[in-house]
């Protein structure tokens, strides 16, 4: 049987095994699936143990790295039987008799996402990690899902396109998602294996991809284009030195940030006019510089549109202890002469933190001036940011077709997330502070003074934001031309940050 069969015959037995994430949670229970989150096997094993059931012998082997019979994975595979099994590379058996010990080459485990291209749910090969193997990672792991990735997912843009390139591709994550809304899904990779794995995922889940293998852009031919490019990149900061270890799949052999850079600067060319570009980040802060001012280096010359959402930030010492403990090092002298590499790499170019976040970029379809956004938000967010961001970019655009009159002209209404907060001292009638708040999207909030509020609660769809300041001024007795003027900047950000919404 040829391994397209096989896996065919895969696909349809962890379907028919309940090897889902449902299943699984449904298996081991809330407490125990919360625990595999944290990359805590112990709980899993308990609710597993000694059970023969499909979805336990799959999630024992599979996902928590322990040995089962052949009997028991025969029984759980019954179309690909263990013989299947490792054939394809997944497992390696100790012999031929049902009590022969089975034992897992790689994770396999479901994954499923909801998001604003639909719901899907596939299985993912990737290296098994630390949780199941209890040990130091090679330099070669290829990591499966992590929290960068589901980062990434989340805040990608997904408008129906039609090609979207995947940099970085790893095990094939972001592929699978981008294949859901576009026609061709082109994945690259500088680690064979990463592309071999890609490669399995790809036909495990019923999906096609076009993979090629090289360093960030350099696959992509000269004359081709894309609406999206999506990138996991390898950029962990890391030092440059004899001694430290270099995992593929987060290190890119670049001094620094400087991977992130390179990636800003050259991904232009390779956009279609009104295409976007989403990627993952580390920058470094440096005392007396604001964290956007390093990126704003970085687009100079670009043309680009930037919106950038910082996420995280940690100082010298957290970072390191935090990739130093991702490559499965324990506490001991070698983790020590790893923090004290990383410390000095950082203290010779002046780094006081790290910050970490999504950089989407945009290449105009017509000529202005470009779009430049920094926001940090460290907050939990519980919207998928994609969708806040794809909103954004639209009601950029909007915007910049309407001059101040025309937008007097509209009748705006108010994002049904937004709620209004007011602050009283006790026994003052009126509030000391007003906040605009938003439930969802990136939950910001707006100290907005009478006017602005009075403004944003008569928006209902039918008035217009001229009509509305008209009405304020006669209330307040003020000249309407001048509380236009004064309210139409702040308007504007309102409509560009969501909290009011264009017809």
């Amino acid at each position: 049987m040829n391994p397209l069969e096989l896996l065919s015959g895969l696909r349809e037995d962890l379907a028919g095994a309940g090897y889902t994430v449902d299943g699984v949670g449904e298996l081991v229970g809330d407490v125990a699936s919360a625990a595999l989150d944290r990359e805590q096997p112990l709980p899993a094993l308990r609710a597993t143990e000694g059970s023969r059931e499909p979805a336990a012998v799959l999630l024992r082997c599979c996902t928590l790295g322990r040995t089962v019979t052949r009997a028991e994975l025969d029984a759980a595979l019954p179309r690909t039987g263990t013989a299947g099994a490792v054939a394809l590379g997944l497992v390696a058996a100790a012999g031929e008799q049902p009590g022969d010990e089975v034992r897992p080459l790689v994770d396999l485990r479901p994954y499923e996402v909801d998001d604003a291209a639909g719901a899907a749910s596939w299985w993912l090969v990737s290296d098994l990690g630390e949780l199941a193997t209890g040990e130091a990672l090679r330099s070669d792991h290829v990591l499966g899902v992590g929290g960068a990735s589901l980062t990434l997912a989340s805040a990608t843009v997904r408008t129906p396109v039609d090609r979207v390139l995947d940099v970085g591709t790893g095990c094939g994550i972001q592929a699978l998602h981008a294949s859901r809304h576009a026609r061709r899904v082109v994945a690259t990779d500088t680690s064979e294996r990463a592309l071999d794995l890609a490669a399995v995922n790809a036909a495990l889940n019923g999906v096609r991809l076009d993979l090629r293998q090289g360093s960030l852009l350099d696959p992509v031919a000269e004359e081709e284009r894309f609406d999206l490019v999506v990138s996991n990149p390898p950029f962990v900061i890391t030092p440059r030195r004899p001694g430290v270890p270099q995992y593929e799949y987060r290190d890119g052999g670049m001094p620094g940030d400087s991977l992130v850079a390179r990636l800003v600067r050259e991904v232009g060319p390779v956009l279609a006019p009104g295409g976007v570009a989403q990627l993952l980040g580390n920058w470094e802060l440096r005392d007396g510089e604001h964290w956007s001012q390093r990126l704003e280096g970085w687009l100079a010359g670009t043309g680009l549109d930037a919106w950038v959402v910082q996420r995280e930030v940690a100082d010298p010492a957290l970072y390191a202890e935090t990739w130093i403990r991702d490559g499965g090092q324990k506490p001991g002298p070698v983790f020590d002469e790893l923090y004290a590499a990383w410390l000095d790499d950082f203290a010779a170019r002046g780094v006081t933190g790290v910050g970490f976040g999504v950089v989407t970029l945009r290449r105009p379809a017509r000529e202005g001036v470009p779009l430049r956004r920094f926001e940090e938000v460290l907050s939990t967010l519980s919207d998928p940011l994609g969708g806040v961001l794809a909103a954004g970019l639209v009601a950029h655009d909007r915007l910049a077709e309407l001059d101040d009159e025309a937008l007097a002209g509209t009748a705006l209404r108010v994002a049904p997330d937004v709620t209004d907060e007011r602050y009283h001292a006790p026994g003052d009638p009126d509030p000391r502070v007003v906040l605009l708040r938003q439930g969802g999207g990136l939950r910001r909030a707006v100290q907005a003074d009478g006017d602005l509020a009075g403004l944003v609660g008569a928006c209902d769809g039918e008035l217009t934001v001229g009509q509305i300041t008209a009405g304020l001024a006669v209330l307040l007795e003020e000249d309407a031309a001048a509380l236009r003027a004064r309210l139409l900047p702040r308007v504007r950000r309102l409509v560009q940050d969501g909290l009011l919404l264009l017809p």
